[in-house]
């Protein structure tokens, strides 16, 4: 097994390619070792000293690190707990928990607001969510505010703490969607 390495905007995080469908649909992003206990995957991946976050996507693995650690000392040990995985055969996740993530949903809008919401998703989706995975990360829809026009967004994966994530927040993602949008005034990041 063949696993590539690819640098990130963010110099903490490191994405990994394994060559193989990881999630093939959605996200799945972990910031503790309690979080990461629902897969085999990453629970081995917090096990290494210096790592601070996974983060599943379709098809590739990113993994954040800690400032005291240097990617030289770490990537060894993080791309043989990814091939021993893979190899193995081992179900990414325990069988209850199977859920990528994807935007928030927990908000019900309804008419003309509905539509804008769809609107912004759709964008999400085709535009913005493919470019933001080549980076490593992914951004997902948080909620709407119809009154002041702001779009709650949140960051995950390589993009989560980034230091170019509030450029490409900004300068790209709110232009965008303020564009094809009209009633989007501004885009906010969610922690």
């Amino acid at each position: 097994m063949f696993i590539q390495t690819e640098a990130t905007p963010n110099p903490e995080v490191l994405k990994f390619i394994p060559g193989r469908e990881v999630l093939g649909e959605g996200t799945r992003d972990f910031r503790s070792a309690d979080e990461a206990a629902v897969s085999a995957l990453a629970a081995e991946l917090f096990e290494i000293d210096g790592v601070t976050r996974v983060f599943f996507g379709p098809d590739f693995v990113t993994v954040g690190k800690d400032v005291h650690h240097e990617w030289p000392h770490l990537k060894a040990p993080v791309l043989a707990a990814i091939m021993d995985h893979f190899t193995s055969g081992r179900p990414l996740f325990e069988a209850d928990t199977i859920e990528a993530t994807g935007h928030d949903d927990e908000i019900v809008y309804e008419g003309e607001t509905a539509q804008v919401v769809a609107e912004i998703k759709d964008l999400l989706d085709t535009r913005i969510r493919p470019a933001v995975a080549q980076d490593g990360g992914d951004i997902l829809f948080n909620r709407f505010e119809p009154d002041t026009g702001v779009v709650w967004l949140h960051m995950r994966g390589a993009c989560s703490g980034c230091p170019s994530s509030s450029a490409t927040l900004k300068a790209g993602v709110e232009n965008m969607l303020k564009h094809y949008v009209p009633e989007v005034t501004r885009v906010e990041q969610t922690l």
